[in-house]
């Protein structure tokens, strides 16, 4: 006898395995390259240039 998976179940699991590999990895180099940005745009506008 089989187990039977219900439709709501196979969405469930399509969700999940987007958000996992697919939704996260993304969000996660966004963020990494947000804040590099940040960090260069603050850089350039209020440290200015190293002095040596």
């Amino acid at each position: 006898m089989e187990p039977s998976t219900s439709i709501g179940t196979r969405k469930l699991e399509r969700t999940t395995f987007l958000l996992l590999l697919v939704l996260f990895p993304v969000l996660s180099v966004m963020f990494i390259a947000a804040f590099g940005f940040a960090v260069w745009f603050w850089q350039m506008f209020v440290s200015g240039p190293p002095h040596v």
